[in-house]
């Protein structure tokens, strides 16, 4: 039977052979809303469609592409961007929802940027709001890591990438991002939990994907972006077509952002 890290490997051979980058540098997983920010990493570029390679399915999520694009940046980076991930919530397991960051790593990539869109604690933090991932707190109760695997999470999010995105916009708030397993949105009382436990940032990705890029190794950056304010926040109703409303109105900035942090890394 293949194991995860076996297919990862298949995985990165063949995306090696389509788009022809024997080694890519930086990862980057797009969350809900970010889509239209992916244009300002570079022009120079090769797209290929998810189900191209081995043990990827097709996007099941509304404002994500089942896209992979290979990008040269202009500092000369290769840049590896999934335009979409697999959720949790989709109930295809947790091994599906880290295969694109254990493809990554298999593909050369020693540092992962990991986006979402996600609901806000922060009344101050309006929606088009990017706040960097300090920490995190997993509510999924599960982990991408299987067996006797006991893998160190103290500085999971780094801090000198986190430093480096702060040298490119000064106004960058920090939060701790709480992962609910979804799809419904979190009650009113869960998100009044998430802040008594620490929590600044709701939503249904990123924690699973982090361990397992720590357990290979990458370097990670999180970026959420604030597309609403979280249940019981606002009086106003949750829906996900404001969350991709938000990333539109976002999307110059989010792109700027990413374009001008990259190539310091």
């Amino acid at each position: 039977m293949t194991t995860p890290y076996e297919l990862a490997k298949e995985a990165a051979a063949a995306l090696a052979e389509k788009t022809g980058v024997e080694k890519h540098d930086i990862a980057l997983v797009l969350g809900s809303g970010w889509l239209p920010a992916v244009d300002a990493l570079g022009e120079d570029y090769t797209e290929i469609a998810t189900t191209d390679l081995p043990g990827f399915s097709a996007a099941a999520v509304a404002g994500h592409s089942g896209k992979i694009r290979s990008i040269r940046s202009a500092s000369g980076q290769n840049l590896l961007v999934f335009l979409s991930r697999t959720h949790y919530y989709e109930g295809k397991g947790v091994a599906a929802v880290v295969h694109p960051v254990r493809t990554a790593a298999a593909a050369g990539c020693e540092t992962i940027v990991l986006t979402n869109g996600c609901g806000g604690l922060n009344p101050s933090w309006s929606p088009g709001t990017p706040v960097l991932i300090r920490d995190h707190i997993n509510l999924t109760a599960t982990s991408p890591l299987v067996g006797a695997n006991f893998v160190d999470l103290t500085d999971l999010y780094s801090a000198r990438l986190r430093g480096l995105a702060k040298e490119v916009d000064a106004t960058l708030d920090e939060g701790v991002y709480v992962q609910f397993p979804g799809p419904h949105y979190e009650t009113p009382a869960e998100v009044k939990m998430a802040g008594i436990l620490g929590g600044d940032l709701v939503g249904m990705s990123t924690t699973l994907e982090a361990i397992a890029a720590r357990e290979a190794g990458m370097e990670i950056l999180g970026i959420s972006l604030v597309t609403n304010l979280a249940a019981g926040i606002s009086d106003q109703p949750l829906d996900h077509a404001e969350v991709l409303e938000a990333g539109r109105n976002a999307a110059t900035r989010m792109g700027a952002l990413l374009g001008d942090l990259l190539p310091k890394i």
